[in-house]
């Protein structure tokens, strides 16, 4: 892995917020899994979060060795993602009482902002 210089922090940050855009853009244009495109890219966007915890959690938990320069890159993905707007993901009736195949829980919708304000701690 290359060492990152301050002129290509900028660069791999992009490179890192394009791929996240793509990842969670293409199953939306291509009609998604469910046909909701709410909850379409919200799981594209879950699945990116899950991918990136998971794999700090495994060497936190001592599953996979750690390796420093790998874990940088799931907490630079995670910074990422948290940054990115989830405006339009959380739509009233897009929880799991009344779409099939959502997993949000419908306390979402009770304290939005609390809700909201979550992506925003972690990006902080």
């Amino acid at each position: 892995m290359l060492r990152e210089t301050s002129r290509e922090t900028p660069m791999i940050r992009a490179s890192i917020a394009a791929a996240a855009t793509m990842a969670i853009a293409l199953p939306v244009l291509a009609g998604g899994h469910g046909g909701n495109p709410a909850q379409d890219a919200r799981n594209a966007h879950m699945n990116l979060y899950g991918f990136n915890l998971g794999a700090l959690g495994a060497m936190a938990k001592g599953d996979v060795e750690f390796d420093a320069a790998i874990a940088q890159e799931h907490a630079a993905n995670l910074v990422a993602l948290s940054g990115m707007s989830e405006n339009g993901y959380w739509v009233e009736g897009t929880s799991s009482e009344e779409l099939e195949g959502s997993r949000a829980l419908p306390a979402i919708w009770e304290n939005m902002d609390d809700f909201m304000a979550k992506p925003a701690a972690l990006h902080e």
